[in-house]
């Protein structure tokens, strides 16, 4: 047999089958769940500011939360953006609904406020 036919069949290659590598007899062991560090749920359909990294003057937005995902994608809908030109004039316009990308936001507050949280950082101290 040639050189080259002997290497089929042996699962490393492609359409090859994959060999499972579990010491447990085949159970999977479970990864324990990320928590988020901000729980975006207590504030859906309420409205929140958020500023934007990149090249808007003020980057800011005020809309109602309706969605977000685990990389911070937020759905805000009736979307105001409030932008600030040289002079300090500040100019509004309606966006609508809007998807904004977790990558780019800087910050997220409640319009009507905030309230002080622990410090999810800190070691508990014994």
């Amino acid at each position: 047999m040639s050189e080259r036919g002997s290497f089929r069949g042996r699962g490393g290659g492609r359409g090859g089958r994959q060999q499972q590598k579990s010491g447990g007899g085949g159970a999977q062991q479970e990864k324990p769940k990320k928590e988020n560090i901000l729980d975006l749920g207590k504030y859906m359909d309420k409205e929140v500011q958020v500023k934007f990294n990149g090249g808007r003057e003020a980057g800011l937005v005020t809309g109602t939360l309706k969605g977000y995902d685990q990389l911070m994608n937020l759905v805000l809908d009736d979307v105001k953006e409030s932008m600030h030109d040289d002079e300090g004039n500040q100019t509004t316009r309606s966006l609508g609904l809007i998807v904004a990308r977790g990558t780019l936001i800087v910050l997220i507050s409640p319009a009507d406020g905030s309230e002080e949280i622990p410090n999810p950082f800190v070691q508990p101290e014994e």
